[in-house]
């Protein structure tokens, strides 16, 4: 174990530019990765924290189709959104590349090439799922079926969404072609395998003896049972047109297999930043003194445990991951996250109706993090976690720490008298939050960091709370000076320890408090806070105060869960089948039907029901009451003149005492809405009929 290293490479799992990132993607990789990257650069180390977009691979051709456009004008649309919305969020990657860039595809030509010379890749002619509709090989994702592991019958050729498992698409069960449906043949083809039985005995050294006690259980459990089964070659490279073209002679045709090339997108992005940024890559993966990272989903474990390590031991001049710690997944108000079916917070969506409220769902979604088990994130908790921790604690106290300050001293930092114990208690407890927060840091346990992060600022409200100073200013002045004296020091601790998780909050803060100013050092650094006497010394101006944080309100909560509530219509629209066909009528039965167009004169609310609307209906042969159970999706004034076709010959209906002499035909729409049956074209006459 690399117990003080010199450097740090951390990577975050690259997404994939099919589409946008959401709040899964936020909480289970990107935020826990920026807190520590954020954290080792305030402890004055050498950081490299890069990714990328994942720009190869069967999704982006899928994404292709359906939209009619080519793979590359994929990529360059959710690539220039994706990497917005992480600089929005505030997530400090030292360099964002992506895939289709020249410097990667050098870079992958040349880890493959290598390991080709070296004789590394075992090659063989195997028969491989085919689409004979398509003319063309069904490699990964361009095949579904039965999971061998867990019956899950959608799943994808390369892996199984349900259990996790991954699997070569011959594995499949059933299997489907997700091109035209079709059931695909065998047929031959030529390519190179990663041998990976070879690599067991290093593996079980490396994760199961080195690693058993660092690692998270999930992430050792899972290598463990990969290992336990027994490892067999995997292949490097598929039949596809769109990725690295496989560069050895006879590969016309193939390219690099998107898990053979993502990972080496790594090395190729710190390769990028280095020669911008006049630096040698080499050091952040070659050298003994760096410690490298992997922040992923537990999705992709057996690419970063098992195969990735694979191929840098094959190479033989990289070093290996330190830990690799992943996360569970994260559902959404009880159901799992889901692309395809929009039941998602877009973090792009989120700016939209939350500007400038970052902090708030990097708050909530690390308070939340599915560290150890899948979590559950929930609009009412968003609002609970705001309301009752963010402003009811920590800016409650920096908001009456910075207004007191101005009313008693004109923003000037007093000069303390003698502390009293509470005072030397108090600030003893300050000093040794750093040291507590960077336990859990360094033991990837960020929600119990932040939760820590938070008591300092409960500390900050007990102090106050205690030696109310609102009081003691009418009788003791010098102990008031002392009081916020020390209350202020509070919260210059907060202002340097909240940056890693709470980064646009902590800059708000420095600014209220004007730590940059030349009364005080221009960057306080994490160890300041517990080694430092004074952060903000006596006679500093602070600034004007503002809130860091605004209560958010139910309105503002009812439209997110309006706008997933549309989302389940829709899909449930989608999925539900039409049902079978009644029983068979002649045509003498259907012209009994009468049919015609009238138009609603008046609507009034039925009394005591939530249903019923009472209509009065011009049907061209007469005025008419037709009683319609529509209340609850049309408001009586609004469909005043509406134009409606209307079963005029209906035996008539008592309905809660009034008789209803006939039925408007409705019907419900895509997102489950009812909507009338439109009688025609506009200018249809009342008392037309319906044939």
């Amino acid at each position: 174990m690399n117990q003080d290293p010199k450097r740090f490479t951390i990577t975050a799992a690259l997404p994939y530019t099919n589409g946008p990132v959401h709040i899964g993607h936020l909480a289970g990789v990107y935020v826990p990765a920026d807190i520590y990257a954020r954290f080792q650069r305030l402890q004055g180390k050498e950081v490299a924290f890069v990714c990328g977009s994942d720009e190869h691979g069967v999704p982006i051709t899928i994404k292709a189709k359906k939209e009619g456009i080519t793979p590359q004008e994929v990529v360059d649309k959710y690539h220039a959104i994706i990497k917005q919305s992480f600089e929005d969020f505030g997530i400090t990657f030292d360099n964002y590349s992506r895939t289709s860039a020249k410097v990667h595809h050098d870079t992958a030509s040349e880890f493959f090439k290598k390991l080709y010379d070296d004789g590394k890749f075992v090659e063989e002619v195997t028969e491989q799922l085919y689409d004979e509709e398509a003319s063309q090989f069904l490699a990964d994702r361009f095949v579904v079926g039965t999971c061998p592991k867990c019956g899950n019958e959608e799943s994808y050729g390369d892996q199984c969404e349900n259990c996790g498992t991954s699997h070569n698409a011959t594995d499949l069960i059933n299997p489907k072609s997700a091109i035209t449906g079709a059931t695909p043949t065998l047929k031959e083809t030529r390519h190179w395998f990663l041998p990976l039985d070879q690599y067991e005995p290093f593996l079980k050294q490396w994760i199961l003896k080195d690693h058993k006690k660092d690692w998270k259980t999930n992430v050792y459990g899972q290598c463990k049972s990969w290992i336990d089964d027994g490892l067999r070659p995997r292949a490097v490279t598929r039949d596809l047109d769109w990725g690295i073209p496989v560069p050895v002679d006879g590969a016309e045709g193939k390219v690099l297999y998107v898990w053979f090339d993502a990972p080496i997108g790594y090395i190729s992005a710190t390769k990028e930043w280095a020669a911008r940024e006049g630096k040698d890559w080499e050091p952040y993966w070659k050298s003994d003194d760096t410690k490298m990272l992997h922040f992923i989903g537990k999705d992709n474990i057996v690419f970063h445990c098992i195969i990735f390590p694979s191929m840098l031991k094959a190479d033989g001049n990289y070093i290996l991951p330190e830990n690799v710690p992943a996360n569970e997944f994260l559902n959404l108000e009880g159901n799992k996250i889901s692309t395809s079916k929009n039941w998602a917070v877009w973090l792009h969506e989120y700016l939209e109706d939350f500007p400038n409220q970052q902090d708030v769902l990097r708050y909530v979604l690390t308070a939340n993090a599915p560290e150890t088990k899948d979590n559950d994130f929930t609009w009412a908790d968003f609002q609970q976690r705001n309301n009752s921790e963010l402003v009811a604690i920590f800016g409650n106290f920096i908001n009456r720490v910075t207004v007191l300050t101005h009313k008693y001293y004109d923003g000037v930092v007093p000069e303390p008298s003698a502390f009293s114990e509470i005072d030397i208690q108090t600030l003893k407890e300050l000093k040794a939050y750093p040291a507590v927060i960077e336990s859990s840091i360094e033991r990837y346990r960020f929600r119990e960091a932040q939760a820590e992060l938070m008591n300092v600022a409960r500390l900050g409200n007990k102090y106050l709370a205690d030696e109310e100073p609102w009081k003691t200013i009418k009788t003791d002045e010098a102990r008031t000076k002392t009081v916020m004296y020390v209350a202020l020091q509070i919260a210059t601790a907060l202002a340097v320890l909240s940056e890693p998780f709470l980064p646009f909050t902590s800059t708000k803060l420095k600014n209220i408090l004007n730590v940059r100013s030349s009364t005080v050092e221009t960057s306080l650094k994490w160890n300041d806070v517990s080694t430092k006497e004074t952060l903000l010394p006596t006679g500093h101006t602070i600034n004007q105060s503002e809130l860091l944080f605004s209560k958010i309100e139910g309105e503002q909560i009812q439209k997110q869960l309006d706008k997933l509530e549309t989302s389940k219509k829709k899909n449930e629209a989608m999925n539900t089948k039409a049902e079978p066909q009644k029983e068979t009528i002649q045509f003498d039965d259907f012209t009994k039907l009468d049919m015609r167009v009238g138009t609603i004169l008046e609507a009034e609310k039925m009394p005591k029901t939530k249903k019923l609307l009472v209509l009065k209906v011009d049907t061209g042969i007469d005025v008419r009451t037709i009683v319609s159970g529509i209340a609850e999706s049309f408001r009586a004034e609004e469909i005043i003149g509406k134009q409606v076709t209307v079963l005029v010959n209906l035996a008539p209906r008592a309905l809660r005492g009034v008789e209803s002499q006939g039925m408007i035909l409705m019907t419900e729409n895509a997102e489950g809405k009812l909507v009338f049956v439109n009688p025609g074209e506009a200018g249809v006459t009342n008392g037309a009929t319906i044939n």
